[in-house]
């Protein structure tokens, strides 16, 4: 059940979020973020990267180790980024659908809602958590090669939402992480939060800006129904 009360705005277009939001691959994140920044000297636990989680690698990185006293450059924030997709790479070999996925994607069809997926990945992490969503088609996707700057800027969501031709306050952006909201919020859109996948709970959500937060995409079909 959503954690606010209110409804928000019916939506002309849904924007998601992919890790955590639409497949459940948030663990497969963290274990191979924590290999990454271990091998480049940076032991980090799952407490400490549960919040991180969501946002643009290369600033990942570079608050792990501004965290642990030792900044590093942008080319070495990119290596360890690189070296962290790698490893996701050999991790998510079998990723699983969230729950709700399908009645919520089969409820925008009918509806007429376009719908996009707007995420910090690098373009070659996508195709197997995509393609595990089993889609009678490919979606308009938005990955972190598009922009120059991810998550938390706005700047992929924009681009999203430029591509459906919706104006991005009418878009709702679904997401399971605090930068997910922020990035939401920046952008003008209604942030809507869920749990089902995330590493984080649903008052952290709602303090990042979660006008919504519910359990499971499924919860959200009945709030595209008119007034």
């Amino acid at each position: 059940m959503p954690e606010r009360a209110g409804r928000p705005p019916r939506p002309e277009a849904l924007i998601f979020d992919l890790d955590g939001t639409l497949v459940d691959t948030v663990q497969a994140r963290i274990d191979a973020w924590r290999q990454a920044l271990g091998e480049a000297g940076f032991p980090v636990s799952r407490e400490q990267l549960a919040p991180l989680i969501g946002v643009d690698g290369k600033r990942l990185a570079r608050q792990v180790a501004a965290a642990a006293g030792k900044p590093i450059d942008d080319h070495m924030a990119e290596e360890i980024d690189r070296t962290c997709g790698e490893i996701f790479e050999r991790l998510n070999r079998s990723p699983s659908p969230l729950p709700g996925v399908r009645e919520l994607v089969d409820a925008l069809e009918q509806r007429g809602i376009r719908w996009a997926i707007a995420t910090s990945s690098r373009k070659e992490q996508v195709a197997a958590s995509v393609e595990a969503l089993g889609l009678s088609r490919e979606p308009s996707i938005v990955d972190g090669s598009h922009v120059e700057h991810a998550k938390p800027e706005p700047d992929l969501l924009l681009l999203a939402a430029q591509r459906l031709e919706v104006d991005p306050g009418r878009c709702w952006y679904v997401g399971d992480s605090t930068w997910d909201m922020v990035a939401a919020v920046a952008a003008g859109m209604i942030a809507i939060g869920v749990t089902a996948g995330s590493a984080v709970d649903a008052k952290v959500l709602n303090g990042a800006g979660a006008v919504l937060v519910v359990r499971t995409l499924a919860d959200l079909v009945p709030l595209l129904e008119p007034y």
